[in-house]
């Protein structure tokens, strides 16, 4: 019943005093307020003839808008006259256009359509959990409501991350294309993949020379080099405890996802393969064979769900992964933090092996507090500890660093705005034919 009942009854009560018999008074309106309300429910619409519908978006980019449309038809003879509640989890961000409180009606065998829209303030799923219908009847006295009624049509939108390191990437194809000779640039160099054979001529390095063609032919030919193409690039998101540190605003593994969309993306315009995993203690998610453009959405929408877990990352399980037989020469790159603990006694025992199979790049996000801490004169005792604390952890990091860099490790240490960007860098930097360091992809012979 509503509130239209209380409201009646005590319109009623003033007239009692007009009444010969006071009780018989209340016995003829509490029984004339039933009536009411028997048949005011009776003329309601049912539930059971009640069908709910969804349809709209199914996927957002965090930060964005989606708009997913409720239908109810109404399959009675009766009209439809209720409030809807269309509940969503609280990180969906629901905002009905038509709020719970507000009636809506439709007319017999009509379909009602109502928009929610949906601005997420979480990456990954976020599903509805929950409808409820109140049909009212025409007097407004009573309403059905039943659990289940209508059913709660199932829906997910699926949060991807929000990518805004995108704008840097026209400025890295730009790089990219100097490197690989499409467009003239300083710093083309002799490549470290094979293209063709051509004549010697006078200045040609004399370790280029094939000297079985040269036998075959009778003339001196050289091999000629070109950037290496078509290589494996094995990204690898720690989703471990470390990951689940606030940097900034977000937690350390969004800016690693957002490196790693940024780096796929850039690969692949490469003409690079591209394989992600993402592990703790268990592998959460593998997205394999990404050449192409066009599949930077599939990346994007497994990475999507990934959410910190609170246990100890297993590096023994990341290099079992990347140590199989059948994963060629790659350039790994783990993104994870630079805490001596966890990479201390985790990676570095498997790092040898991985160095000699794979060329490694550990890329870390920077807590800005750390930074802070040790930019700002102490003020009292409290601040002085809490600044010898955040240096003592910098020297930790630092330290970690040099060894990484001993086993031939590119380590890449920046703030989680700029992760982004500057592992793009170290990836360009690698990709140059005149970098130092080896390439990753197959071994030149000379």
């Amino acid at each position: 019943m509503t509130w239209r009942v209380a409201a009646l009854v005590a319109v009623g009560a003033l007239t009692l005093p007009l009444w010969p018999a006071p009780f018989v008074g209340v016995v003829v309106m509490a029984a004339v307020v039933l009536l009411l309300v028997v048949v005011d429910v009776t003329l309601a619409a049912p539930l059971r003839t009640l069908t709910a519908e969804r349809a709209g978006e199914r996927t957002v980019r965090f930060g964005g808008t989606a708009i997913v449309d409720l239908h109810l038809h109404n399959g009675s003879h009766r009209p439809l006259r209720a409030v809807v509640r269309d509940a969503w989890v609280p990180s969906a961000g629901a905002r009905p256009e038509v709020p719970p409180t507000r009636l809506v009606r439709a007319a017999p065998g009509a379909v009602l359509t109502l928009p929610n829209h949906l601005t997420p303030t979480r990456r990954g799923d976020r599903p509805a959990v929950a409808l409820t219908v109140r049909s009212f009847g025409p007097l407004g006295l009573a309403f059905r409501q039943r659990d289940g009624r209508p059913a709660t049509p199932p829906w997910t939108v699926r949060v991807l991350p929000r990518f805004d390191s995108r704008r840097h990437l026209p400025e890295r194809l730009s790089r990219l294309r100097v490197i690989d000779g499409s467009q003239p640039g300083r710093g083309r160099g002799p490549g470290a993949e094979f293209d063709a054979l051509r004549e010697y001529v006078s200045g040609d390095d004399v370790r280029s020379i094939d000297w079985r063609a040269s036998a075959r032919r009778a003339e001196v030919l050289v091999r000629t080099w070109r950037p290496e193409r078509d290589r494996q690039l094995i990204c690898v998101l720690d989703t471990g405890r470390t990951s689940a540190v606030r940097v900034g605003d977000e937690p350390r593994l969004d800016a690693s996802i957002e490196a790693a969309l940024l780096l796929g993306a850039l690969a692949t315009r490469a003409g690079d393969r591209v394989d992600v995993l993402a592990v703790d203690a268990i592998t959460r998610a593998s997205v394999g064979g990404v050449e192409r453009p066009g599949q930077w959405s599939r990346l994007a929408h497994a990475l999507a769900p990934l959410q910190p877990a609170l246990v100890e990352t297993d590096f023994r399980l990341i290099a079992g992964e990347l140590l199989r037989p059948y994963r060629p020469r790659s350039l790994v790159v783990l993104l994870t933090a630079l805490e001596p603990g966890a990479l201390g006694e985790g990676l570095l025992p498997v790092l040898p092996r991985l160095a000699a199979r794979h060329r490694v790049l550990v890329a870390a996000a920077q807590d800005p507090v750390l930074a802070s801490l040790t930019s700002v004169a102490p003020r009292n005792p409290a601040d002085a500890y809490a600044a010898a604390a955040a240096w003592r952890t910098l020297a930790d990091g630092d330290r970690l660093t040099r060894t990484l860099t001993r086993h031939d490790v590119t380590v890449v240490d920046a703030p989680a705005t700029h992760l982004a960007p500057a592992l793009a860098d170290a990836y360009l930097t690698l990709r140059s034919p005149s970098t130092p360091p080896r390439p990753w992809g197959p071994r030149r012979r000379t």
